[in-house]
């Protein structure tokens, strides 16, 4: 299989900047999947990122007279320090445009390095339409962090490496997803030389552009996206990416955030690093795909491409791993208010140890009960403790899986206000910094009464809030209109069984 690319990559500079990143065994994941996993660590980089690669690339192809003018980037932060460290070393200013959100480790690396940053807007397109504003304007030269030949070969010399590493058989490599710069490069120098090793890429649920757009057969721009993984919170794919995904990329699979949470785990549990969200997919993604038919016992390698991680995230971190890996539930139960009922769901239970445990009087017929319980054997226990639950006698809900639950109710048992009339649940998101909580309480304003509130601060990027508004039906209709006016992003939770159980009225 020709790739055009092959010659760009075996070509590319990136060794001025970057070093050639260990190859790894990952010994317990290896011994738990049953398989050989191997570690690609680019969060060793000098930025903590492979973004080094594509970046200096394209900036050492730079003519002279463009060079003095200078460049810019739009950047949610490692393709950003990338350029910093890139033009420095070059000796030539640099300029980063970064949304607002943008985590503070990552704004004070670029920082450090000495790039002129300007903040704008809350995500990355808008951050990306100034920069390019800015390009034409003064003359600058714009460093895509994905869409640009240059900056694909740069990434490409990861697989150089790998393939050089590890001579024996590797059956597939896993690779994260943004907007396909990696995955171009790493597919295309891969399927030249050894088309029989399958190239999967991996990507947020919540951010899975190139999922969408291989399904369609074109370019597909996603609404919006998740900012957990912000590394590869991209809405749109580039055009060239695009083009050799469809080529040379054999899947994409995409997993959740609590999956991401425990990769995460299973990282730093093999090397006691802490890789980012989107570092972390990779090793989320041969996990998924695995339990899903892959096959057992072959040779996989996993990219570990970042580790900028606010310590402020490692909390919600934690809180989520063992979530995702089958090591804990989460279950909503009704007991009988009456004697005994209690310690019957107990011993329904049994001897297995409980992570959380929230109980709340309901009224004089029923009580609600939201319990965590720890798994030894993954979902097949999840199965048999639901059932043991439901077979005493007791109406049971699996919470493992509904989102509203994990970030909200779980702090917020007991809250059911009887008498309430014309309640709806909202979940938002809004850009996290200060005053922000004031302006979405103003912006919600004073026309509708608000019956229940609560926010989570998860990190430095978005605010999560949960929100129970009064709106009289006469008023829907008005209601709806001032929310898509608003722009947050928001969903409606009315009918989500844990506000029902136990926050509803």
């Amino acid at each position: 299989m020709k790739s055009e690319y092959l010659e760009r990559i075996l070509k590319a500079r990136v060794y001025d900047v970057a070093t050639e990143s260990p190859l790894e065994p990952a010994t317990r994941l290896s011994r738990r999947l049953g398989c050989e996993v191997w570690l690609k660590r680019e969060d060793l980089q000098p930025v903590f990122s492979f973004k080094l690669r594509g970046a200096y690339n394209r900036i050492a192809q730079l003519a002279d007279a463009e060079a003095v003018r200078g460049v810019i980037c739009a950047s949610a932060g490692n393709h950003a320090q990338g350029v910093a460290l890139a033009a420095r070393r070059r000796g030539i200013p640099a300029h980063v445009v970064m949304p607002r959100t943008t985590p503070d480790i990552k704004v004070q690396a670029v920082r450090d390095l000495g790039a002129a940053i300007e903040l704008v807007g809350d995500d990355y397109d808008a951050a990306f339409e100034h920069a390019s504003g800015r390009a034409r304007a003064e003359g600058l030269t714009f460093i895509h962090p994905f869409d640009d030949p240059a900056v694909i070969a740069g990434q490409g010399t990861i697989a150089m490496e790998i393939l050089r590493q590890h001579d024996a058989r590797i059956d597939a490599i896993f690779v994260p997803v943004g907007g396909g710069g990696l995955i171009a490069g790493i597919a295309s120098y891969v399927k030249a030389l050894y088309p029989a090793i399958r190239v999967i890429g991996v990507e947020p649920e919540d951010a899975a552009s190139m999922h969408a757009s291989l399904a369609a057969g074109e370019r597909v721009t996603l609404e919006r996206v998740g900012i957990f993984a912000d590394g590869v919170a991209v809405k749109r794919v580039g055009a060239e990416t695009f083009r050799l995904a469809q080529q040379y990329v054999d899947e994409v699979v995409c997993v959740s955030t609590d999956e991401m949470c425990a990769a995460i785990q299973d990282i730093f549990e093999d090397t006691r690093s802490i890789a980012e969200p989107a570092g972390a997919l990779a090793v989320a993604g041969l996990k998924q795909w695995l339990a899903r038919g892959g096959r057992r016992g072959g040779t996989y390698v996993t990219l570990v491409t970042g580790a900028n991680m606010n310590f402020d995230r490692l909390r919600h971190v934690a809180e989520r791993a063992d979530l995702g890996q089958l090591r804990e539930a989460l279950f909503a139960v009704e007991i009988p208010e009456a004697p005994g009922s209690f310690l019957n769901f107990c011993r329904a239970v049994g001897t297995r140890a409980v992570t959380e445990f929230n109980y709340r009087y309901q009224d004089a017929r029923q009580a609600h009960i939201f319990v965590g319980v720890a798994l030894a054997a993954g979902g097949a226990e999840k199965a048999r403790v639901h059932a043991g639950i439901a077979g005493a006698g007791f109406a049971v809900v699996d919470m493992s899986d509904n989102e509203m639950a994990k970030l909200h109710v779980r702090y917020m048992i007991g809250g059911a206000a009887h008498g309430l009339r014309d309640e709806r649940l909202f979940r938002f998101e809004f850009p996290e910094r200060p005053g922000a909580l004031l302006r979405f309480l103003s912006a919600i304003g004073t026309d509708w009464n608000i019956s229940l509130f609560h926010y989570r601060n998860h990190g430095s990027d978005y605010g999560r809030v949960l929100a129970g508004i009064q709106v009289p039906p006469a008023s829907e209709a008005e209601f709806l209109r001032h929310l898509a006016d608003l722009g947050f992003n928001y969903t409606e939770e009315t009918g989500n069984p844990a506000y029902r159980m136990f926050l509803g009225g």
